[in-house]
């Protein structure tokens, strides 16, 4: 199965990226952006450009697209996983949300070739 993971490469190609994440660790989108950078994926904080590290719950500008040998079900713990340990769910998100956001990453990686660098700008995911 196709999915997105943390990646160093083409980091430095936009003036504002940063990567403190595990090369190679699943990543997702942010839950929520910050006031700062709603409105702005340039913004000071960073996370309305920034792919969360699942693992490392820290986050990078750049993320890959790999081939792997997981299930959907070993890719939804790892999210439902990372999520309760960050404290998301059960908080703030429900099992539907993890769901959605699987069938999301999992239709995202679906949409690029293997080893494709993927950049998040708010709510728009191109290919670097």
């Amino acid at each position: 199965m196709k999915i997105i993971t943390a990646t160093a490469a083409t980091q430095g190609q936009r003036a504002n990226d940063y990567n403190w994440c595990v090369e190679g660790e699943l990543v997702m989108p942010p839950i929520d952006i910050c006031r700062s950078d709603r409105g702005d994926p340039d913004g000071k904080c960073g996370c309305g450009r920034g792919w969360s590290g699942a693992n490392s719950h820290r986050a990078t500008t750049t993320a890959v697209v790999r081939e792997v040998s997981f299930t959907m079900a070993d890719y939804t713990e790892a999210i439902w996983s990372s999520l309760e340990q960050s404290g998301w769910w059960p908080n703030y998100v429900d099992d539907e949300d993890v769901r959605e956001m699987v069938a999301y990453l999992i239709e995202l990686a679906a949409s690029y070739p293997v080893g494709a660098v993927l950049e998040m700008r708010l709510d728009v995911v191109t290919q670097r």
